[in-house]
């Protein structure tokens, strides 16, 4: 693997590189190099399955990490390819002219964290979240508590428990005790 890093090195300026353990490893690619990478890992290194496509919202960075996971069926290898995208212009290449698959990946992450993929198939198109309107859930500045205040009422009657002693009492009430957990009640 210190080979195709290193080749990979030559290519192109890696901005970062972490060995996870031996069979996964992780580096990251300017924006701009990465479907360069991400074709070459696959049509000459053998990284021919993309396992996932995920997102991270870094909003302190003003940055969404995307980090690509590509699998050697040969070598059993794992690498995942990380890149920064603006986070006020969520935009970058998509992906799936080398998996075609790729399209869902990108169409869940821009329903979830509104990262657009120009040209991916159907990726505008509800994916979970059939109707929404709102900002996408998954990024930080989402205020998930004042959604659910002005989405859903309040029922009556419900009451907070402590899951500790709540299971305690509904399922383990007849089973001794040991002194350390013992009820306050005995």
């Amino acid at each position: 693997m210190e080979q195709l890093i290193k080749k990979i090195n030559g290519m192109i300026r890696l901005r970062a590189y972490k060995k996870q353990r031996e069979s996964l490893h992780f580096f990251t690619v300017e924006e701009a190099q990465l479907e360069m990478i991400l074709s070459h890992l696959k049509n000459y290194e053998g990284f021919t399955h993309l396992a996932f496509l995920q997102a991270v919202d870094f909003i302190e960075d003003g940055k969404f990490q995307l980090t690509y996971m590509l699998y050697n069926y040969e070598t059993k290898m794992n690498i995942g390819v990380l890149t920064l995208i603006d986070r006020e212009e969520a935009e970058t290449a998509s992906i799936h002219k080398l998996w075609a698959h790729a399209w869902q990946y990108q169409r869940e992450i821009h329903e979830m964290y509104g990262i657009d993929f120009p040209g991916s198939p159907r990726v505008k198109e509800s994916f979970v979240l059939e109707g929404w309107e709102e900002m996408p859930p998954m990024r930080r500045d989402f205020d998930t508590k004042e959604y659910s205040e002005r989405t859903f009422y309040q029922r009556p009657g419900r009451s907070t428990n402590d899951p500790a002693e709540y299971m305690k009492e509904k399922l383990y009430r007849n089973y001794p005790q040991s002194p350390a957990i013992r009820r306050d009640d005995e």
